[in-house]
This record gives C-alpha cells, structure tokens and sequence, in this order.
C-alpha cells in the first residue's frame, strides 16, 4: 500500500493543502459532535454515488516524545496490521473487493487514513475505522518486520536521494528549537530503536474519538451520516488525549547556510528557506499576502523569479517559490533554482537575491497582483472538482487549528490583499537573517568523471 507522506504532498504542490474554497460560502458543510468528543464534517456531493470517507488524528511528527522520533509514521504502518475483530489484511482485502480505495499519511501535525467507496458501502468502512480507532492487535512478530520496512522506506526516499537529504538538512536547520526539526520518517538511529511498547503507548495516548475528525464527503445526507456515525464511532470511548504542546522557535537571529556534496547530484540546485508564520499563527493578513507572495515570486513561468532567472538572464533552468500555510506552528517560505551548465550556485544566488530585493524595494504592480489572485482563487474551483481534495482541505485545517469557516472565507481574504501588504510581507519575511541557504552539489569525484 503506498502511504503519502508529508514530503511526497509537498512534492506535488504545497497549494494542494492550502485552505481554499470556490467562494465566501463554500460548499454547505455540515458539523456535529458525538457524546465521546468525535468531531464530525459532512461535505455533501450529489454527482456522484461515491463517498470519501476520512479520518483524522490530531497528532504528528511534532508531537513525538523526545528519542522517539518517526513513531507517528511507523504507527500509521502499523494501523494496517488487525484487531482482535479483523485479523490482518481483512480491512483493505474489503475494501479492494468492493471496488474501493483507501490511503493514509502522516505529517508534521496529523495522521489521516481515508477510503473511497460506492456510497452503500460507508457503514462498512465506518465500522473498520472505529474498530482499530481502539482495537489494534500487535505483536513483536508484525512489529518488528515492519519496522525494517519503514527502514528501507528511509534508505531509499531519503538516504539514497542527495535533494531529498538537502532538503531534511534544510527543515532541520529552520528549526533550532520546535519538533518540526526532526523528519516525518525519523531518524534512522531513532526508528532502529523503536518497538511495539513504543507503537502501543503512542496509539493509547492520541487514537481516540476526542482527539479525530471524521470528515464525509460525497453522495451523502448530513443525518444519515450522523446515525452511522452514533452507530459505529459511538460506541469508542474517549481516552486521556493530553492538549497539544510543544517548544516554540525563537525568533531567528543569524543567517545559516548549509551545503551537500555527492557524486550522484546530476543537478546542482539552491534554496533558501525562511521561517515565516503559518495560517493560524500569522497575524490578521499575513499569511493571505506570503500566499499571494510566492505566487509573485515564484508560481510559474509567470513568476518574477522564473522570468528574471530563466527567461531573461538565462542562469538557471528552473526557480520557483513555495509557501506551507497548513501548520500548526510557525512554518516556512522556501525559494529555489538550479542552474544551467557553467553558472556557479553563488551567481545564481546573488541574481535570486536580487530579484528579492527588487520586489521590496519597489512592490509588486497591479496585473501581477491581479494575476496571482485570480490563480489562487481559481485553484479553489477546480479543487471542488473532487471530493477527496475538498475532504482533505478541510481535514488538514482542522488538524491545524483552524476552523470551516476559516476555509469559506480564505478566497475573500485573498481578493482582499493589497500591493503593500505583499511587499510589507517580503520586507519583513524574507530577510537573511530568518534564513537557512541550501547548495545542493556535484562531488568533486563526479566533476572528474566527467571531465
């Protein structure tokens, strides 16, 4: 089964994430809480007689303890291993029969498991969700094996991809204090020391209905959903799920620079990450205008570091920016650029620092201002287009402090945004001294080999 992970969302765009609707309204959600403290999200979607059926935890790779990082990730291989009522292997054996899909991921801030099925089938998938919500069954037989999987899941994702090893240098560098320093998948010599105690305190602690939303969307009636959620969800009871708390970065105070050099770099790359806030700690406005910033700077060939970079100095052969506003904490703006054959990783970034400090020095002008909001806004159509996506918006809002209605209203906040709100956001933000820089490199042995 694949499991997405943080990393691989990102990946495939961070926008993906970001809490964005069609317009002010939004679709018609509808949200309700059991007596066991389950929160519930219905999101109705007639097209269609399918529904997406999506549990959420409210606990992350940031809520590890200390020692213990990656068990989040190796507890959600661990999901799939059985209960005392459905041995291994039933639940998704179920699922693929009845023509179904199902996933799970973990991140920084949640772990979410979801299944997509024809609409008759949803007391079914309910039931199995809320049987392993409390009943997971382990031994040191599944625990360890799996345990060497998500080892050679490190090795391979991670270790054996010098851009994926920049890129944990970097997050890890941002962080000098928070848990988001440490990666989703774990530190190798931490995951090596990890064992079916270790799965089992964590699940007891964070897998229960007061600390889970369930969000449906799809083919469905906000009441009826309400029954069967009494009739499967119910019936688990609440646990002592402690309030989220974690150490706070302080606010950064020198530039750091970091730099990776390996013989199977094919394409040196740059990028500068900056510690910024994220939708729920940002100040009223700011994250609107680091979203309608990076679009600016770097979302596509539109963009002002694209344009300058690639298009019209011809230093690099690809740049672009992004912004993770889904997280619960303070979170980053990362700009990055790989260069063409002969331009040094120093040019190029002197020249991305230029355009920087061209944006701050003289804003942005109206028709990009204009272009980058209408793209943003329209993003939040087309994600209407699927009911997965919409029931993952809101589910990573959820997880990470926000509200529905914080969701609804994102495309009038982002209509709202001034020319001086982005600029006073590039002035404020994106300075060195809140900054990690990245050189991706080619070893030496390669430049030889090639020479």
């Amino acid at each position: 089964m694949s499991r997405l992970t943080m990393v691989a969302i990102l990946a495939a765009g961070a926008a993906a994430l970001s809490p964005r609707l069609a317009d002010a309204a939004g679709p018609e959600v509808t949200q309700f809480q059991l007596a066991n403290g389950l929160q519930v999200m219905v999101i109705p979607d007639h097209r269609t007689p399918v529904v997406t059926h999506m549990v959420w935890y409210k606990v992350g790779s940031a809520d590890e303890q200390p020692g213990k990082s990656g068990i989040a990730h190796f507890l959600e291989h661990l999901m799939f291993k059985g209960t005392d009522a459905h041995p291994q292997g039933q639940f998704s054996a179920e699922v693929a029969r009845l023509g179904g899909q199902e996933n799970a991921f973990t991140s920084q801030d949640y772990t979410a498991y979801f299944q997509r099925v024809a609409k008759e089938h949803l007391e079914k998938v309910m039931g199995f969700e809320a049987d392993r919500m409390t009943g997971l069954k382990l031994s040191d037989e599944v625990v360890l094996p799996e345990r060497d999987v998500v080892l050679e899941e490190r090795r391979m994702r991670t270790d054996n991809d010098p851009g994926a090893r920049l890129s944990e240098v970097l997050q890890a560098t941002t962080y000098v204090n928070h848990p988001y320093q440490h990666p989703i998948i774990g530190w190798e010599h931490e995951i090596k020391g990890l064992n079916r105690e270790d799965a089992l305190a964590f699940y007891r602690r964070y897998y229960a209905p007061n600390n889970a939303l369930l969000v449906v969307a799809g083919d469905v009636d906000p009441e009826a959903v309400r029954a069967l959620a009494e009739k499967t969800y119910g019936k688990v009871a609440r646990a002592d799920t402690p309030p989220r708390s974690r150490p706070q970065e302080p606010e950064p105070q020198a530039h750091r620079r970091v730099s990776l050099a390996d013989p199977r770099v094919a394409q040196p790359s740059l990028q500068r990450s900056y510690l910024v806030p994220s939708s729920r700690t940002a100040q009223p406005g700011e994250s609107e205008a680091l979203e309608v910033l990076s679009q600016i700077l770097g979302g596509g060939q539109t963009s002002r570091l694209y344009r300058t970079l690639v298009a019209e100095k011809g230093l690099a052969a690809g740049a672009g920016a992004w912004y993770q506003s889904t997280a619960y904490d303070a979170t980053r703006f990362v700009t990055y650029a790989s260069p063409r054959p002969g331009v040094s990783l120093e040019d190029l970034e002197k020249a991305a620092d230029a355009v920087v400090a061209d944006l701050q020095a003289k804003g942005v002008d109206d028709l990009e201002l204009a272009r980058a909001k209408t793209r943003l806004v329209a993003d939040t159509i087309y994600s209407q287009d699927n009911q997965a996506t919409l029931a993952r918006i809101y589910g990573a809002a959820w997880a990470t402090g926000l509200s529905a209605d914080d969701v609804n209203a994102w495309p009038e906040r982002i209509k709202a945004v001034t020319a001086e709100q982005v600029k006073d956001a590039a002035r404020r933000y994106l300075v060195t001294d809140r900054a990690v820089t990245g050189y991706l490199k080619q070893s030496e042995a390669r430049k030889e080999d090639r020479s």
